[in-house]
């Protein structure tokens, strides 16, 4: 279980970095090929494959200085498992809570899907 947690962790810091710094190797590395991102941010759904996800955060990087990223809980079940990731400051203003889900796959931990929940904005 600790050589899971291990490599789970190291999944969802790959996307934490990945995601703010638009480092799409990190981002193709965490997750599956057929992954998907959910979400519905200032009245828009979001319905994203990993390429589409990947350029979004190429473009627009997330960390505009002040991003602050916390995996918050993990939760595995022998080969699939739930991560949890708190983020304030993306793209400078956001708070999010992310939902991941991560399965072994052609023998090794990959995310599946994240889905989020805009919590806030930062008041100017």
């Amino acid at each position: 279980m600790d050589e899971a947690k291990t490599e789970i962790t190291r999944l969802i810091n790959l996307y934490i970095d990945g995601a703010g710094k638009g480092d799409a190797a990190k981002l193709t590395e965490a997750f599956h090929a057929s992954s998907r991102w959910f979400g519905t941010m200032g009245g828009t759904d979001y319905d994203l494959d990993r390429a589409a996800f990947i350029n979004l955060v190429v473009a627009q990087p997330g960390d505009a200085g002040n991003l602050v990223a916390k995996i918050t809980d993990i939760q595995i079940a022998a080969t699939a498992a739930t991560a949890t990731v708190e983020e304030e400051g993306f793209w400078g203003i956001y708070s999010f809570t992310d939902y991941f889900t991560l399965s072994i796959l052609d023998g090794h931990w990959q995310i599946t899907n994240k889905t989020f929940a805009n919590t806030g904005v930062a008041s100017a």
